[in-house]
């Protein structure tokens, strides 16, 4: 019988021969949907569109070979989309802007290598969930709001400046101006983006949404004449790829000091929380449940982003679709990532032209159906679920993030998680200082928690329970907090369910005392006051 360890597939050269077939299927797959959503990403940053394909193909064919994860696919997100497009603006905005913004892109990945090197992937922890969810949901707004115009294909003058709240106020004039042809040709592919997963016929299902997107935009564009009717901003306009790679970085931009500071923070903070967040997902979607290295990815994600922004790409992150696609169709190893960048290059290199037929009113479409994910009401309902506390703290994120950036919304969910926490009973001396000590005797090991066990100080509970021989019988008291919150409720079942996995048996005790906020099985929990 072969062991785990053996049946795991081969990594390097050997896992190439070993998983040649799976990985190329599913890094074809990806391609076909990052192909089109790398390109809108691109223009919705106000990058040149080219420069989206550029970022995905160092993070496949570079980021693939030192990545500590085996199944994420690297590549521009949406999520990074209103940090990007705010850098080049505050920068001065046009091309000026965007060769400053990649002084700050430059500085943001060695940070993220720093990240790495300092073993601060663990830091994901650190931020309430609510928060996360919220910023997550307000760049899913932001995108919707700023693609809107685009899908219905009016004049770029008319967004020009606009906050988000000025962009929902300037819908009424977006819809007197829209043009028809392109508008239609947007709403049809919304209207697949958002539908195509409820096909029933298996073989169409195999088709991803995003290609079956451009098989009829790119078709009604030509019907209806886009070119030679329709202003130059309603098609994609690629460029050459010869003329734009080059040395694009301006790091004259530092003489802004807090304008340049604030993006180096936002680029490295935000793409290392979405990076690490795709990261612990896809582990848990992996057949094989290999277990990333989470710092060795930020080291390899770092180094993509600095070689990316040299030459003018986007940021990159591990990207979470793509990613779940990759897991979806098969892959087996890090090379589906390589794969899909090899086939963007040699896409890029052979039939560019073909790209200059997509309507942009499609690739919004595409944008928005992801912002719609992002910001879907089911993640209002869920957090709702899950405690009103945790509910406040999402909404006053988002409202922060759409009010004025993704800093300042992220720092007042947390702020306001901190003040709920102390209201709650929490002593303020333990809110960043883990109370907890292990004892054990032979195979069963105590892990006695005091105080408040919260987002602030769970690091510390953390690593004392990674710190916890495999195989052995522990008990998590509780008994003696005041507090836990939701998010180290969340990774002490995460961590129950991984430990079991090896052997070992965890069990909880000391919560039969507190009161649970909701019927959420991870909802924060506060101790009864006995009389």
């Amino acid at each position: 019988m072969k062991t785990k360890t053996e049946s795991l597939p081969k990594d390097g050269l050997a896992g190439l021969k070993e998983n040649f077939a799976a990985d190329a299927i599913s890094g074809f797959v990806v391609f076909l949907l990052a192909l089109p959503l790398s390109l809108g990403i691109a223009k919705a940053s106000d990058f040149p569109p080219v420069m989206g394909l550029v970022t995905a193909i160092i993070g496949g064919m570079l980021v693939s070979m030192i990545s500590g994860s085996k199944l994420t696919i690297k590549g521009p997100a949406a999520g990074l989309i209103v940090i990007v497009v705010s850098a080049v603006a505050e920068f001065g905005g046009g091309e000026t802007g965007w060769h400053l913004a990649l002084g700050a892109m430059v500085l943001a990945g060695i940070v993220q290598i720093l990240f790495g090197i300092f073993k601060l992937g663990r830091l994901v922890d650190f931020f309430p969930l609510s928060a996360i969810h919220g910023m997550l949901a307000a760049i899913g707004m932001i995108i919707i709001f700023k693609q809107i115009p685009v899908l219905l294909d009016v004049d770029p003058v008319l967004t020009k400046g606009k906050t988000p709240f000025g962009l929902i106020a300037a819908i009424p004039t977006f819809l007197q101006n829209l043009d028809p042809k392109a508008s239609l040709i947007g709403i049809i592919s919304l209207w697949i983006m958002m539908e195509w997963g409820s096909v029933k016929v298996p073989y169409l299902k195999l088709l991803p949404a995003p290609l079956v997107v451009l098989m009829v935009a790119i078709p009604g564009e030509l019907l209806l004449d886009f070119q030679g009717t329709l202003p130059k901003y309603s098609l994609v306009q690629i460029g050459s790829l010869v003329d734009n790679i080059k040395m694009n970085v301006d790091f004259s931009g530092i003489h802004q000091t807090g304008t340049f500071i604030k993006f180096v923070v936002m680029f490295a903070l935000v793409g290392s929380l979405e990076s690490l967040l795709t990261v612990k997902a896809i582990d848990m979607l992996d057949p094989f449940k290999r277990k990333s290295n989470a710092n060795q990815d930020l080291i390899a994600v770092g180094i993509g982003n600095t070689f990316a922004a040299f030459l003018g790409g986007l940021p990159m992150i591990s990207e979470v679709a793509r990613s779940s696609a990759n897991v979806s169709n098969g892959a087996r190893t890090r090379w589906a990532n390589f794969f899909h960048g090899f086939f963007l290059l040699a896409f890029l290199l052979l039939a560019s032209s073909y790209m200059e037929l997509i309507p942009n009113t499609a690739l919004a479409a595409m944008l928005i159906s992801v912002g719609i994910k992002l910001a879907h009401p089911d993640k209002f309902y869920h957090i709702f679920k899950i405690g009103k506390e945790q509910l406040a703290v999402f909404l006053i994120t988002i409202f922060f993030t759409l009010y004025k950036d993704l800093l300042v919304g992220i720092g007042a969910g947390i702020l306001l998680k901190i003040i709920f926490h102390l209201l709650q009973g929490a002593p303020f001396r333990s809110l960043f200082s883990a109370q907890a000590s292990v004892s054990f005797s032979g195979k069963d090991y105590i892990l006695e928690v005091e105080k408040a066990a919260v987002f602030t100080n769970f690091l510390g509970i953390k690593s004392r329970l990674e710190a916890i021989p495999l195989g052995m019988n522990v008990t998590l008291d509780f008994s003696k907090t005041t507090l836990v919150d939701h998010n180290v409720m969340e990774s002490i079942y995460q961590f129950k369910d991984e430990y079991r996995a090896t052997g070992g048996t965890i069990e909880l005790i000391g919560l039969e005392d507190h009161i649970s906020l909701s019927d959420y099985k991870t909802a924060t929990r506060i101790k009864s006051v006995v009389s």
